[in-house]
């Protein structure tokens, strides 16, 4: 007959280590992507060696911060989409309260990447003080030369007269910035081409010197995808008509020209009070917008770009990118495909958006829900909200 002695001490405790090790290895291993690349011996072995080169004796690498891999979206689902910072070098402070905001109230809960981009090269010290605000992967990238620069086809004397009569006027950035026409042309037709960018589906778009006020439990890329939405807004006004005198005459060219363009199911009555003989300026503030860049890469829009660049409005005028953003999306997309952000709390300059109600209160939301442009004498909100519903 066998008879079983008691396990001794030192085994009883060597075994009880022994699952404990097992069964860490286990969690770390479903809950990190990068743990199984280090977790074996052979490759502690290698980063050890690699870190005694590089002159940290016996350390084993940490993940970075811009690692996807080690800081999932906490969903589990991720839509192909990033942020997209268009910034100088001189924004800085901007762009850290911007980003910061951000991160707070979504980010860090969702690790999308960020790309900023600059007409001339980021500082290291730029760099370095973003870097340090997400977990997510952040890319610098520089944009080309042509892509930003006023085109050399543009008659400058008859743009300079144009320059100098806004300033008379005093019309905001109608004088003499060259810069800011860039920018706006840029944003109307650049931004998605960029190297960087051309990887992604969806882009929320973040300016320097920007505030997120609320907290947001769902990720917005997903519900644009699930949604089949291709733009959204949180503010919506009239535009300066001194800047755009000639660019719904354009517009209308256009239609005119390519009206199997034009979605049978469109937004006109958000645009024009009369069926599209005038426009009524209302447009949607770009500074803020989520949006499907397969729109801005489609043959209606890339069509629609090239006709208004040609013009030479972008500097012979100062078409922005916001009206020409909104005439496209509802133009060209179906009415039901645009979307109010409702509970996304948003401030840019002196502009705000502020949920009410229970979203104010289950969001956290740290603005005044009194103040809000929402439904102020320049805002089109209403108009969007009778129309659509």
């Amino acid at each position: 007959m066998t008879v079983l002695l008691p396990m001794s001490a030192p085994k009883r405790y060597l075994t009880a280590v022994l699952v404990a090790v097992i069964t860490l290895h286990y969690v770390l291993s479903i809950s990190y992507d990068n743990y199984g690349r280090i977790s074996s011996f052979s490759n502690i072995s290698e980063h050890i060696r690699t870190n005694e080169k590089s002159g940290s004796p016996g350390a084993i690498s940490t993940p970075t911060y811009n690692s996807l891999q080690t800081y999932p979206n906490v969903t589990g689902n991720r839509a192909n989409a990033t942020f997209v910072l268009l910034a100088r070098n001189s924004d800085l402070l901007g762009v850290i309260n911007s980003m910061q905001s951000a991160e707070d109230r979504f980010n860090r809960f969702y690790n999308y990447p960020w790309v900023l981009l600059n007409d001339e090269p980021f500082t290291e010290e730029f760099k370095d003080r973003v870097s340090v605000l997400t977990r997510a992967p952040i890319h610098f990238g520089l944009i080309p030369k042509e892509h930003w620069d006023q085109p050399p086809w543009i008659d400058e004397d008859r743009a300079r007269e144009s320059r100098q009569k806004m300033m008379a006027k005093k019309i905001i950035y109608g004088g003499g910035s060259v810069s800011y026409r860039n920018m706006c042309r840029y944003n109307s037709g650049f931004f998605y081409r960029h190297e960087l960018v051309q990887p992604y589906r969806y882009y929320w778009r973040v300016e320097p010197d920007v505030r997120f006020f609320c907290d947001l439990d769902y990720d917005p890329f997903l519900y644009m995808q699930e949604h089949d939405k291709v733009y959204s807004f949180t503010i919506s006004l009239v535009e300066w008509e001194p800047t755009i005198p000639t660019l719904w005459r354009t517009v209308k060219e256009f239609i005119d020209e390519y009206p199997h363009y034009v979605e049978n199911h469109n937004a006109m009555d958000f645009l024009s009070n009369d069926g599209g003989k005038t426009y009524n300026l209302c447009h949607f503030w770009s500074n803020f917008e989520i949006a499907d860049m397969e729109f801005w890469r489609s043959e209606a829009y890339t069509a629609f770009f090239d006709y208004l660049e040609l013009k030479g409005g972008f500097y012979y005028e100062r078409w922005g990118d916001a009206p020409v953003h909104s005439i496209a999306a509802a133009l060209f997309a179906r009415r039901d495909q645009i979307h109010f952000f409702r509970d996304i709390g948003y401030k840019h300059d002196s502009f705000q958006h502020c949920p009410s109600g229970e979203q104010h209160r289950l969001n956290r939301c740290a603005c005044d829900p009194k103040d809000t442009f929402d439904y102020t004498p320049n805002s089109c909100l209403a108009k969007f909200e009778k129309l659509f519903g």
